[in-house]
């Protein structure tokens, strides 16, 4: 029994040293939002207050070869909210010259590049707009990609000091386009570039790209493809940024208005951002319109848009946790018209907490 248990002991150390030498560098980190959320809908005749939990946890994964090239993916355990989903990297290999190359699920390069605007605090949200309105309102609206692609990044001072570039393609993933359109193929190409002025650091970010889908007969006039470009500067506390994107977007099944499309889409943002010790005021506006067809192949003749305006205030309560306050309105106007019942008001408090 004696050299039993010893023999088992010293299996358990040996695996246990062998999966230690063998094991790749694991870190984990998530977050969870908890507050209350108060809604003014113009399609409702009462307010609504509710309670609204956010919640992530997901795991990266890191490893280096003997030539120095790093290998690394990640993949989220839980992802808790409104439209919530589970993102799983593909791989990211980072090279000894300063570049990478993401394969497998890689995503558009263009979207890597979007200049970040500032807007609210916390989540106020619960406004919904009438389902046949298709404006786009994020600057990266038209940079799809499938699954089947890489990324590659360059290293920075890419050719000259301040410039980083992107390029992604990905292909067909082999769906069938039967009773809805499916995302084909898509190339991006993204660049930022980073500079002084004065006593500001300033930021540019470009991005441009287009995708073709499959459908069930009728060609789409307009393709999802567009431009974005955006700058920041900060100065000392201060951020002031904007952009600025114009495309047309394919809509890629199961939506109200499947087999649409939205054409001449423009969107532009503004924002500021102030931080003064562990508080932050933010601020941002969003203003977006395009022509939207129920079918491919026909462009729209009105225009359909939504008016953003955001507020926040955030607190740093301690280390990982903060205090967000913040409100959001929004106005919209479905084929040239101005909608009664679609839009409004509402407005957030609670508590992020992230590790």
């Amino acid at each position: 029994m004696k050299k039993e248990l010893l023999m088992a002991s010293a299996l358990v150390s040996t695996l246990g040293v062998a999966s230690v030498a063998n094991a790749v560098t694991a870190t984990m980190s998530g977050h969870h939002d908890t507050g209350l959320q108060g809604t003014n809908s113009d399609s409702s005749a009462e307010d609504t207050i509710a309670v609204t939990n956010n919640s992530s946890f997901s795991v990266s994964l890191s490893e280096t070869t003997d030539g120095g090239v790093g290998i690394s993916t990640s993949f989220m355990l839980a992802n808790e909210s409104v439209n919530a989903g589970l993102g799983t990297a593909g791989f990211t290999l980072a090279f000894t010259d300063g570049s990478s190359l993401d394969v497998i699920n890689a995503g558009n390069a263009a979207k890597s590049h979007d200049i970040s605007v500032p807007g609210g605090a916390g989540k106020p949200d619960g406004i919904t707009t009438t389902s046949t309105n298709m404006a786009q309102t994020g600057l990266d609206f038209f940079g799809e990609a499938t699954g089947i692609g890489f990324e590659w990044h360059s290293a920075a001072d890419f050719a000259i000091d301040g410039l980083s570039v992107s390029a992604s393609y990905s292909g067909d993933n082999g769906a069938t386009a039967t009773s809805s359109v499916k995302l084909d193929s898509a190339w991006g190409l993204g660049a930022t570039y980073v500079t002084t002025a004065g006593d500001s650091d300033v930021t540019v970010g470009t991005g441009i790209a287009s995708a073709t889908h499959k459908n069930i007969g009728v060609d789409a006039t307009n393709p999802s493809a567009g431009f974005h470009i955006g700058v920041s500067a900060v100065t000392g506390d201060l951020t002031i940024a904007a952009g600025y994107a114009d495309g047309d977007k394919v809509s890629v099944g199961g939506t109200t208005n499947d087999q649409a499309e939205i054409a001449d889409n423009t969107v532009t943002k503004v924002g500021i951002k102030y931080v003064t010790g562990d508080l932050t005021l933010s601020a941002g506006f969003t203003a977006a319109e395009g022509q939207d067809s129920d079918t491919l192949g026909t462009k729209g003749t009105t225009t359909d848009s939504k008016d953003i305006t955001e507020i926040g205030v955030s607190y740093a309560v301690a280390s990982g946790v903060t205090a967000n306050l913040g409100w959001k309105d929004t106005e919209s106007s479905d084929e040239g018209t101005a909608s009664d019942n679609s839009g409004g008001s509402s407005w957030y408090i609670g508590a992020s907490m992230s590790f």
